[in-house]
């Protein structure tokens, strides 16, 4: 459900919410939140809330430092595991400068100008989903993360040999309760490895959604005293963690333009899409590709064609350590100029790329093997630079 400012104002009155968060990102996708009482709540939607942007990297110096949360009532959702005398309730903010315009490093303002960028100049819509795999790992006596696993089970495994169904479906009653509704989970590959899945979603309600389901899963985590670990490789030996997207578009008959043109354009933005170092040690095996191709129910393909009836285009090299706002944002004008210049896609690979024999004889393009390499290629990038600046 969308809220408006009145409506979210009567429920807070009238549901005894006495706190309210106002939720925002750094550049790195990381969550960052101001409580205020609700009385504070008209001020906030008028006037905005302060805060110091010096002390968030990457964002403004101390001779330029106040920037203000502006809430977004269509995004209220209800804090399920406090106390229900004196509710807590959250919203995500838009950020902005004193004098009221958007602040242009708020990575949710980014992916709201790239949506309607398209709508405007390509007359389409595109829609996210999102499919998370992280790891669950016991503490030690100090209440510190491990890397003992929390259960030796497999791909699709049931209980009891998946130690993790509980806790996934807490995490999913959990997220309905907050407006969001996932697809599907299960135990994949990886001792103690668990994914999520979601429903299709406009783009900034897929991006809100995916940053609530990490903070989620490792609140949930936490309260059964365990660790939620997203990092793309936390075991040396064992499956890598992806965050794969999924698009699709209102227009069917643009599809190859959008896959050609995210083909075009998927090494510029790889930086964005793997950003540590860890990650460039998933990419390569067991699921994570890294030839610039694309095939037809092909996971050893970049982009990958699923077997649905109605066409969608599966990114597989991106992880959980990118920021979802930022990732949107860029293959989305990756989808632009595909559309506009109707870019055509090479053909279709059908080979296993993941067979070392395979890999040594065929003559793909590779996205970049380390994190600096692909850092380089960014800052280069003339197509990166118009968006982000």
């Amino acid at each position: 459900m969308l809220y408006t400012q009145e409506e979210v104002l009567d429920y807070v009155k009238e549901e005894d919410v006495k706190f309210v968060r106002l939720a925002y990102f750094d550049l790195s996708g990381k969550q960052k939140n101001a409580t205020i009482m609700a009385s504070e709540l008209p001020r906030a939607f008028e006037t905005g809330i302060s805060f110091d942007a010096s002390a968030i990297p990457d964002f403004e110096k101390a001779n330029h430092s106040d920037l203000f949360l502006y809430p977004d009532a269509s995004t209220l959702s209800i804090l399920p595991w406090r106390p229900s005398a004196g509710k807590v309730i959250r919203m995500f903010c838009d950020i902005k400068h004193p004098d009221g315009t958007p602040y242009k490093k708020d990575c949710r303002y980014l992916l709201k100008s790239a949506a309607a960028k398209i709508k405007a100049e390509c007359g389409v819509d595109l829609y996210f989903g999102t499919e998370f795999e992280f790891y669950l790992f016991k503490l030690d006596e100090n209440g510190e993360p491990t890397k003992i696993p929390f259960d030796k089970a497999g791909y699709m495994d049931i209980a009891p040999d998946d130690k993790g169904e509980n806790i996934r479906r807490n995490i999913c009653f959990t997220l309905e309760q907050m407006g969001i509704t996932p697809e599907s989970s299960h135990h994949e590959e990886g001792p103690g490895q668990n994914e999520v899945d979601f429903h299709y979603s406009d783009s900034l309600t897929s991006a809100d959604n995916a940053s609530t389901f990490k903070w989620i899963v490792r609140t949930k985590a936490s309260e059964s005293g365990l660790y939620a670990d997203f990092s793309p490789k936390p075991l040396q030996d064992k499956p890598g963690c992806g965050m794969h997207i999924n698009i699709s578009c209102s227009d069917s008959s643009k599809t190859e333009n959008i896959m050609a043109g995210i083909l075009k354009h998927i090494e510029e933005i790889t930086y964005f899409l793997n950003p540590t170092e860890n990650s460039y040690q998933r990419l390569g095996e067991a699921k994570a590709p890294k030839f610039i191709c694309w095939g037809r129910e092909n996971r050893s393909a970049l982009l990958r064609i699923p077997a649905d009836k109605k066409p969608r285009i599966e990114i597989r090299s991106p992880d959980p350590t990118c920021n979802p706002y930022i990732a949107f944002t860029l293959l989305i004008h990756a989808a632009i100029d595909g559309i506009k210049n109707n870019l055509k896609a090479s053909e279709a690979a059908n080979e296993n790329l993941f067979d070392k024999d395979v890999a040594k004889r065929v003559s793909y393009k590779t996205i970049p093997d380390t994190l600096e390499e692909a850092k380089t290629i960014a800052e280069k990038s003339e197509f990166v630079k118009e968006i982000l600046g």
